[in-house]
């Protein structure tokens, strides 16, 4: 309870829009601020409670929060907030009406009975003021769309509105904090169970490339997986694959609660920089219907695949793959929107064509091209963990691979190696000796040579490598893939002799 006298200065209300409304005052609640603060000096650990989500600025009444953040340096600082060490703090404020600012601490210890509620009255200070802060924006948004700036367009300010938003949900969400080795060890095991019960004996993603698959434990929720090659080696194609395979297996089922839970597959977003939708889904096409894209794009298609084609894109239509082909996107704009498609549609897979089209901000490209890099992967990093899903990131590789006898590709070769190395969980590369062999071709007039040459031809075509040079949680090696390049297709490498990977 809190006696009359403890009251601060009256709030001053605030007009609503428009003449001849009634005065509104903003949502608050002075006796949950005080009853909290009161705990607070009679027993510090009733900060504890509280410090990991509120801040000063959290409170209404100004006075209280200047005593909130003085509390808490003291109590961080190893000593004891009471009004005593506190009064030293504040013999100069005004007065609160009849009272001192000491004598104001004094009472608020004086009449403070418990701790136990101490976090329910910090939840409260801490809504309240999200609502305070919901208001504030709302009059922000209100005004720019009257105002309507050149330089903010709608959809400019449609997306600062939506950042501005998650940005307000996400204030009070500071980690979990310390967590328990057994509740460690209880998700670590249903993972391994889950893994166990799959087909395939997956705790990730499929590719749908079983031996790839067999190698990455599909693709892991919240890591960063970085496809990198030279142009030609079929990046691209590969992630189309497999973004494709994903959202083909996507299957949800009700649990005990009532409530839509995947059981295979992914909602796949697909930030496609380079290429339009249209490109993308015409490989995609050309993939399943067997025709390649080239005969398409040109009309010389029979009545048979014709009609072979339109089955195939009428099946293909409930696909849940999105594709944002906007290009000169920013890591934040890219965050933005993935975290929209994760609220209304269940985002489970982010795959980025490519990298190094994305921009950083204004700050970090001022300071060159490494650094607005170094913020890009450590963005998509962020995004992965925040939204625990797995981002497939393609990335080109430096000319240095060919100015190398063994054109296979290294970590060393990635541009800006350091950060993308450093933050990604996985590297890949795609590569495919075939692309290398078929420019080495003599002259037909050399018998010996061009034999030779056939040879390796040979032994090269349809083969594709996807090198894994870095995995957190796994080996490292190199899979062998088929690859039909007149329909852009991976798929599993099937000879009498095969052997699903190298693994070192």
């Amino acid at each position: 309870m809190r006696s009359p006298a403890l009251k601060p200065i009256p709030p001053q209300p605030s007009p609503a829009a428009g003449d001849g409304l009634p005065f509104r005052i903003a949502p608050h609640n002075l006796d949950a601020e005080q009853a909290l603060l009161g705990a607070i000096l009679i027993n510090n650990e009733a900060a504890d409670k509280v410090s990991n989500f509120l801040e000063p600025r959290h409170f209404f009444e100004p006075i209280h929060g200047k005593i909130y953040e003085i509390a808490l340096r003291l109590i961080q600082d190893g000593k004891r907030a009471t009004p005593v060490t506190l009064k030293t703090y504040f013999e100069n404020e005004e007065p609160l009406g009849e009272l001192t600012v000491p004598q104001y601490l004094g009472r608020l210890a004086a009449l403070a009975t418990t701790i136990i509620n101490a976090e329910d009255y910090g939840r409260a200070i801490y809504d309240l003021s999200v609502r305070r802060d919901l208001i504030l924006l709302g009059e922000d948004i209100v005004n720019t769309a009257y105002d309507s700036p050149i330089e903010k367009p709608p959809q400019a300010q449609i997306e600062e509105a939506e950042q501005r938003l998650y940005n307000l949900a996400e204030k009070g969400k500071y980690g979990s904090g310390f967590l328990s080795f057994a509740w460690a060890t209880t998700e670590a095991i249903e993972m391994t169970s889950r893994a166990f019960q799959r087909d395939g004996g997956l705790s990730g993603l499929s590719t749908g490339l079983k031996d790839l698959d067999y190698t990455l434990g599909g693709l892991q929720n919240s890591d960063l997986i970085i496809l990198a090659g030279r142009p030609s080696m079929g990046k691209t194609a590969l992630a189309t694959n497999i973004a494709f395979n994903v959202a083909r297996a996507y299957r949800t089922r009700k649990n005990e609660r009532g409530e839509e839970e995947t059981v295979d597959g992914a909602v796949v977003g697909f930030f496609s920089l380079e290429m339009s939708a249209e490109q993308l889904a015409t490989r995609i096409i050309a993939e399943q219907a067997q025709i390649p894209s080239e005969k398409m794009r040109r009309g010389k298609i029979d009545e048979r695949e014709f009609h072979r084609l339109v089955q195939v894109a009428q099946d293909l239509q409930s696909l849940p793959l999105f594709i944002d082909h906007t290009g000169g996107l920013s890591i934040a704009q890219l965050a933005a929107r993935a975290r929209r498609l994760k609220r209304q549609k269940g985002l489970g897979l982010i795959v980025v064509d490519y990298l190094q089209l994305l921009t950083g901000s204004s700050r970090r490209s001022s300071e060159g091209r490494v650094q607005e890099v170094s913020e890009i992967t450590t963005g998509l990093k962020a995004l992965a963990k925040e939204l625990n899903v797995p981002i497939l990131a393609l990335s080109q590789l430096s000319r240095q691979v060919e100015n190398r006898e063994d054109k296979r590709p290294q970590l060393a070769d990635l541009r800006e190696s350091g950060s993308i190395e450093q933050d990604a969980d996985v590297v890949m590369f795609v590569f495919r000796e075939e692309y290398y062999v078929a420019r080495r071709e003599p002259s037909i007039t050399k018998v010996e040579e061009h034999q030779k040459w056939q040879d390796e031809m040979d032994q090269a075509q349809g083969i594709a490598e996807v090198i894994i040079g870095k995995q957190r949680h796994g080996p490292t090696g190199t899979v062998r893939l088929q690859f039909q390049a007149e329909v852009t297709r991976f798929s599993d490498l099937s000879t009498p002799d095969h052997m699903p990977a190298r693994t070192r």
